[in-house]
């Protein structure tokens, strides 16, 4: 059987494995970034036009394009509707940028580390991933200069607010000095940014799209960690020379996004109902992440290091000792925990051993400390074979 050429990169993705591995009810699950399922809000179908069952505009449904927009210019992004394109879930946007930039040996530049699912996508298409490490501001500026010098990346893609994994949220500095930059060198920036909503400290700051003068750019975000990520609804947004091009490309992927799902987020975006609900959300995952840290600090503080996240959904933890995270996947289960290794937020998973994605949204709080002490119990096991 012959299939094309990039199949022979695809990847599978560890974290929908472990997902499935980690479906038995007595597994405590530490690995995917799953909302909490209390506070996914109710929705009501009644009043839907019976119109959105048929077929619409590949663009997205008007109304909610009118929405975002504004939503949008109120964070400094310069567009209008005519620039925002509903996608599948902002995992689209991404497939759509590869294809709109990467053939087999096109350069481009993310951090590191970086969200694994992009990865997926860039490398299947071919990309050479060149990485530009995360310190706890943002990018070293540094070495982001370097490999503006010495290559000709195709794109950038950053997650500036509450990264995944690293839950790092750039500073208004670093923010400035990224965009001076891609103006400079004149490289696209695709700027990602799912967890803007969910910040814990009232903090906040504009998206890097908002600082360009020259460079061009796609902005993308979604409803899925804010409403329902079932609905599968999310947007981008992208300077007037690149959006023609990536409507083409929606057309050809899937006609259109469902219009099920995009009423439904209509009937929350920009409302007063809405803005109570990420009211009540963030205090809901505040409580959570506070949670988390105390028990973190019970199980792990000879084990690991790490930051409190200021916001988003995760704990990104470096042990002491190193070791392939990896390698504690069967041990975890075996032991009915589930986590996320470190090594596939990097392009070269081999190079960039000990580290561990904790997600503390989605558990039972009741479950938290035993969860934690299993998967430490896991890691202390691990390390005194490997010294033994």
């Amino acid at each position: 059987m012959a299939f094309s050429e990039r199949i022979s990169r695809l990847k599978s993705s560890l974290i929908r494995e472990i997902l499935a591995a980690a479906q038995r009810p007595e597994v405590m699950s530490f690995a995917g970034g799953l909302p909490a399922e209390a506070m996914l809000p109710k929705v009501e179908w009644a009043d839907m036009p019976l119109s959105m069952g048929q077929y619409g505009m590949s663009e997205g449904e008007p109304a909610l394009r009118e929405a975002l927009a504004a939503q949008a210019r109120a964070l400094g992004v310069p567009c209008e509707a005519s620039q925002v394109l509903v996608v599948s879930g902002s995992q689209q946007t991404l497939d759509l940028a590869a294809k709109l930039y990467i053939d087999k040996g096109t350069e481009i530049l993310l951090e590191a580390p970086t969200y694994l699912a992009a990865l997926q996508i860039f490398q299947l298409f071919g990309a050479d991933c060149i990485t530009v490490p995360l310190e706890a501001d943002g990018p070293n500026l540094a070495q982001l200069r370097t490999r503006l010098e010495k290559h000709c990346p195709a794109f950038i893609y950053l997650i500036p607010t509450f990264q995944n994994p690293s839950a790092v949220r750039y500073s208004e500095a670093k923010r400035d000095a990224v965009a001076a930059l891609l103006d400079e060198f004149g490289v696209t920036l695709i700027e990602d940014e799912p967890y803007r909503e969910l910040t814990f400290d009232g903090g906040s700051a504009t998206p890097i799209v908002s600082r360009l003068k020259k460079a061009s750019w796609i902005y993308t975000g979604t409803v899925s960690k804010t409403l329902l990520p079932g609905l599968r609804v999310g947007y981008l947004i992208a300077s007037p020379d690149l959006f023609p091009h990536l409507l083409k490309l929606k057309q050809s992927a899937d006609l259109h996004t469902n219009r099920v799902g995009q009423w439904q987020a209509l009937q929350w975006i920009g409302t007063d109902k809405f803005q109570h609900h990420l009211s009540e959300l963030r205090g809901f995952y505040r409580v959570r992440r506070d949670a988390f840290q105390s028990a973190l600090e019970t199980h792990f503080a000879d084990l690991a290091n790490w930051n409190v996240p200021q916001g988003g959904l995760f704990f990104w933890l470096t042990l002491k000792q190193p070791l392939d995270t990896r390698t504690l996947l069967k041990a975890a289960l075996a032991a009915d925990v589930a986590f996320m290794p470190g090594e596939p937020f990097f392009p070269e998973p081999d190079s960039n051993p000990g580290h561990l994605r904790l997600n503390f949204s989605h558990i039972d709080p009741a479950r938290l400390d035993e969860g934690l002490k299993r998967l430490a119990a896991v890691v202390r096991q691990a390390q005194a074979a490997k010294a033994a």
